[in-house]
């Protein structure tokens, strides 16, 4: 078959499934218009039912609906040996059966039930994914194809049972045409071989759109082994710059649902990112994928009632951070576990009773030995201190009752030691119930509990904590120095709302809630937790943080992506086993690395490597896929010129014109951009910083935000502002470099004033 023919027999298959797919739509509408027709009311049986067609009909609209992105991408041939009917009588030698199927983001089914187009997901569509010239794991054929609006535009086919064929011109980053190969002699990054490489070049080639699409058609071998990696257990993956690891892990996300959905929807997925606008970057991408249920979030905003609106030295932050926190936290707590110092004195109708110190010393001690969180043995100490007030108050009664026959007044309480000197006589009460209730209702009562086992919220805590440095003190004594427990120290708000919340609280707010528990006593008022947890950019989380996520698995199934040489935080890890120390250890933790830079050209990472080399000289870049045939542009701030700002403006407005339709972004330390914003309004250039500019804001043709910021995000153009800046004398500024470095996907600027830092330096504009 010539390939015009080929292209119409595809073009045949995608009519007749995107045909399928409307009709889907439709039988979902009409099922719901259906169901939504016959009105609220009916049995409670009619009305569950009603309301189970109506969330199901629902998730499966949103499941159908791909928006924009192509149905279908690829297609296999299979070779199976014949084994029916004449065929299988010939005995060896008989023919082999070729099976043709497509791939696509979700599955569709023809009139007669038979596969139009097989989920990517399926265990049939691993081949697509996985096969090589070494391993055809029994294809035949491998076709990508490029289709834009319905309407198949080229294909691209990879050979498994030739010798050679026609080169494909991979090099090249267009749609793919009618392009030939043999197997494993396409494109190969190291000992790589990259499947599809002119689909996957023309994918990398498009301009960037300002949020992150999936990969679900270009999907490289080293990706797929751990997209499908088993579910449990924590695993831990490893990806430089450009490596795809941010959509290998949600595009894990979405073949666990899919894999293990009966669990998983019922549990729930977790998405954890580094900061909001990452969500925003990279919210579309399981929607995208038909999996709209997943659950987003930072991972300050797992604890929602912590606003961390202001920031702290990084030595304070640091110090929050370190799991030697959750021990002070820990004793913070007993320390609020505490016996009465003095009797106290309890009225109670006729009697005066007396809650001895002696009693409460024991009370105190029996609690502690008891498990479970403080807040729920608060119920323990309760009954206790009523038990023995109850014991007294009778013992109290017998003896005035046995005096009032015999005449003779013995001390109210039996033997003195419990004090209850009747008042003006009274009866027994004798519901036990109701006496425990009168007694929790004396304020004397009431009072003494809260001294001894008071109810706190972790904000309560902390709050109380952090301002009384002799609470520091009683906390941290022996797990903190003195000049450590001095940085804990704040100055206490009017309120809690008034308290100037860090994101180190926020950590620590949780740590404090797992110690206490649930104030009010009800499960529900703690966090959820999760079946499976995807986190991003892990290597900037805290100890503290990390036991946040920890606390949240279900069953310690995990995924966590990152790079060690891109750790820019205060308490930056330096190793993966500084990770995994804090992550659940139910089962061995897999660690797995992707090698291959699919999004960064090699003339960017040969930049950033002279970076990496100082800055983490253990660790080494991953290899490139591609160039872009453009060196990175250095360019000096020259005298008589706009400054720092003003070059950075004219820079990225070259940037901007070279890159038509894509996007540009200028990377600078944090106390530049505003400078940088307000040179380029003066020029007439628009510009926003996408972290206060709202929604959709990462889609400008031109973004100014703080480097730190960064992490995780791409764009066709990035302009560093100020390198030596960044960098400082410390690693985690040149690892914040480095990231700075390693966000564009064609073209790369930098701006500098006076000497170009030795790591850079090369002729200059």
């Amino acid at each position: 078959m010539g390939p015009d023919a080929e292209l119409a027999a595809e073009q045949d298959v995608v009519d007749e499934a995107y045909r399928r797919l409307d009709a889907m739509r439709d039988d979902a509408r009409a099922m719901l218009d259906e169901v939504l027709d016959l009105g609220r009311g009916g049995t409670f049986q009619s009305r569950t039912e009603r309301d189970v067609i109506v969330r199901t009909s629902l998730a499966r609209l949103d499941q159908l609906d791909i928006g924009d992105q192509a149905l279908l991408f690829g297609r296999i041939d299979t070779r199976a040996e014949a084994s029916s009917g004449a065929d299988a009588s010939e005995g060896a030698g008989a023919p082999a059966v070729v099976e043709t199927f497509h791939i696509g983001r979700l599955a569709v089914h023809g009139t007669d039930h038979e596969p139009l187009v097989v989920d990517w997901r399926a265990p049939v569509a691993e081949p697509f994914y996985r096969a090589t010239g070494r391993d055809p794991q029994g294809l035949v054929l491998r076709r990508h194809l490029a289709v834009e609006h319905r309407k198949v535009t080229g294909y691209e086919d990879e050979r498994f049972d030739v010798g050679g064929a026609a080169e494909p011109g991979a090099g090249a980053e267009g749609t793919p045409a009618k392009t030939d190969q043999a197997a494993g002699e396409g494109l190969v990054v190291g000992d790589v071989p990259i499947g599809g490489p002119a689909a996957l070049l023309a994918a990398l080639g498009r301009a960037r759109s300002g949020q992150m699409t999936d990969i679900v058609a270009t999907i490289q071998r080293e990706q797929d082994e751990i997209i499908r990696a088993p579910l449990g257990g924590v695993l831990v993956v490893q990806g430089g710059p450009g490596t795809g690891k941010t959509a290998v892990a949600l595009h894990r996300a979405a073949y666990l649902l899919y894999t293990h959905r009966f669990p998983l929807e019922r549990q729930g997925v977790l998405v954890v990112g580094p900061n909001p606008l990452f969500l925003r970057y990279i919210e579309q991408v399981l929607p995208s994928l038909g999996e709209s249920g997943v659950t987003l979030s930072t991972i300050t905003g797992l604890v929602p009632e912590v606003r961390a609106a202001a920031d702290e030295p990084a030595d304070v932050a640091r110090l929050k951070g370190d799991a030697r926190m959750a021990a002070v936290l820990a004793r913070a707590v007993r320390t609020r576990q505490r016996p009465l110092r003095r009797d106290v004195t309890v009225p109670f109708g006729a009697y005066a009773l007396r809650l001895a110190a002696a009693e409460t010393r024991r009370i105190v001690a029996a609690a502690k030995r008891r498990p479970g969180t403080h807040n729920t043995r608060r119920k323990v100490v309760e009954q206790a201190v009523v038990d023995a007030l109850v014991d007294q108050l009778r013992r109290a009664q017998r003896h005035v009752a046995r005096a009032a026959a015999g005449g003779a007044a013995p001390d109210a309480a039996g033997d003195g030691s419990h004090g209850g000197e009747p008042l003006d006589g009274g009866g027994e009460v004798a519901d036990l119930r109701e006496l425990g209730r009168a007694f929790r209702r004396v304020p004397e009562v009431r009072d003494a509990l809260d001294r001894m086992w008071p109810r706190l919220s972790p904000h309560e805590l902390l709050h109380d904590l952090f301002g009384a440095p002799p609470l520091v003190a009683a906390a941290a004594r022996g797990v903190l120095t003195p000049d450590e427990q001095a940085l804990l120290v704040r100055p206490r708000a009017g309120s809690l709302e008034a308290v100037p919340w860090t994101p180190g609280d926020a950590a620590l707010v949780d740590e404090a809630r797992h110690l206490l528990g649930p104030r009010s006593g009800k499960a529900d008022d703690q966090p959820p937790s999760y079946g499976h947890i995807v986190v991003d950019e892990v290597q900037d989380l805290s100890p503290m943080q990390l036991r946040m996520l920890a606390r949240r698995s279900l069953s310690g199934s995990m995924t966590v992506v990152g790079d060690i040489a891109q750790a820019t935080a205060p308490w930056a890890a330096r190793t993966w086993d500084d990770v995994v120390a804090h992550l659940p250890s139910r089962r061995p933790v897999r660690r797995v690395e992707l090698t291959v830079s699919y999004r960064t050209p090699a003339e960017v990472l040969a930049v950033a490597g002279r970076v990496l080399a100082i800055a983490a000289p253990e660790l080494h870049p991953p290899r490139p896929v591609r160039r872009s045939g453009m060196a990175p542009r250095l360019v000096a701030v020259g005298a008589g010129t706009a400054g720092t700002a003003g070059t950075a403006a004219r820079v990225a407005a070259e940037e901007l014109a070279a890159v038509g339709e894509g996007r540009v972004a200028v990377l600078a330390p944090e106390d530049r951009v505003a400078a940088i914003l307000g040179a380029l309004a003066a020029a007439g250039v628009d510009a926003v910083d996408p972290r206060t500019a709202g929604r959709g804001s990462l889609a400008a043709p031109l973004v100014v935000l703080g480097a730190e910021g960064a992490n995780g995000l791409e764009f066709d153009a990035v302009v560093v502002v100020e390198p030596a800046e960044l960098a400082g004398e410390t690693a985690r500024g040149l690892r914040t470099l480095y990231v700075a470095l390693t966000r564009p996907t064609r073209r790369l600027a930098v701006v500098y004033t006076g000497r170009l830092p030795g790591f850079l330096d090369a002729e200059s504009d």
